[in-house]
């Protein structure tokens, strides 16, 4: 047996899903990656990826794979980093376990990461909010499960994984409503409804009729709601929203749009930073620093508080008339 195989399955099995207990979704991505590696190295070697060393994953063949990335298929900066940081995770856990390959792993660990511009935050506004809730036809199961879906979505922040993840016990639509979710890094939060949000969900819940644990937002069989069918089902309403809606008209919204979209709501209410950040379930405000750069309302406001160029600074007083009549003289 080649000695790769045997490291790479240890380090999903042992490291990701015992030591780490990474989430589904890590696992997924670190499992795409090397899925995408293996595949472009046996196209290489011509060595099946049950038949490829630990050697044949030397730098050079690394630096070629994340060129075929961006050049051949098309990624971003941002996922070519991302596929890196899984090979880095795999060759830093053999770094203790492999010494034979030292020098090797040790070229590949220098690889560094490509910078990339940070795009600004995209957001929709609440007029354009307004369009998108309109377009589900609420005369059909599937328009009233999809206008909750998107209303539960630009009111909370939730993630799309935890949309898909909350199960009908998750919310609660008694005194103070609010919906339970598992988020990023396996931190449980709750997230306050409002009274439009929770009477839907009152709502859907009674149509939906699930067992506790069953998923909140399923398909027609029942079944738990995919990140792609979520996506899919934001794209077509987008899209007919966009024809009474200028403003949506090429605009590429994503359900991580609708997440901006929620925590921008807030902020444009005067929500401090401190609880958006709790808000959304990120660890410190750094992130959501991003949200003060967007707004150009706040922006504005610091703006008309200016003096413009020229004008003196302090408090107007108006002149004492009799001084006034001797200056006009």
């Amino acid at each position: 047996m080649t000695d790769l195989a045997p490291i790479l399955q240890a380090f999903f099995t042992d490291y990701l899903r015992t030591q780490l207990r990474a989430s589904e979704n890590t696992v997924a991505t670190y499992r795409d990656a090397f899925r995408l590696l293996l595949t472009f190295a046996f196209d290489r070697t011509g060595k099946r990826p049950s038949k490829l060393d630990m050697a044949d994953l030397d730098a050079t063949m690394i630096a070629a794979f994340l060129t075929h990335l961006e050049a051949d298929r098309g990624n971003a900066v941002s996922t070519r980093n991302a596929r890196l940081g899984a090979i880095h995770s795999l060759f830093d856990y053999a770094a203790l376990r492999m010494p034979e390959h030292a020098g090797l792993i040790q070229q590949v660990l220098a690889i560094p990461s490509k910078r990339t511009d940070k795009p600004g935050v995209a957001f929709l506004t609440s007029d354009e909010i307004r369009a998108l809730l309109a377009v589900p036809d609420r005369n059909t199961r599937i328009g009233r499960r999809d206008h909750t879906l998107l209303q539960v979505a630009t009111q909370t922040g939730l993630r799309v994984s935890e949309l898909t993840g909350l199960t009908c016990q998750d919310a609660w639509l008694g005194a103070g409503p609010y919906l339970r979710c598992d988020g990023k890094g396996r931190k449980q939060r709750c997230t306050p409804l409002t009274p439009a949000t929770a009477k839907l969900l009152r709502a859907w819940l009674t149509e939906r009729a699930g067992q506790p644990t069953d998923p909140l937002f399923c398909t027609r069989d029942g079944n738990r709601l995919s990140r792609d069918a979520v996506e899919r089902l934001l794209r077509k309403h987008v899209a007919t929203a966009a024809r009474t809606s200028a403003t949506l008209r090429g605009k590429k919204v994503s359900p991580h749009v609708l997440r901006h979209s929620a925590a921008m709501a807030l902020l444009q209410n005067g929500v401090d930073l401190s609880v958006i950040a709790l808000w959304l379930g990120h660890e410190t405000t750094r992130t959501v620093q991003a949200y003060l750069h967007a707004d150009m309302t706040i922006k504005q406001r610091a703006l008309d508080r200016t003096a413009p160029p020229g004008c003196p600074t302090g408090r107007y007083h108006p002149p004492d008339p009799l001084i006034a009549f001797l200056d006009a003289l």
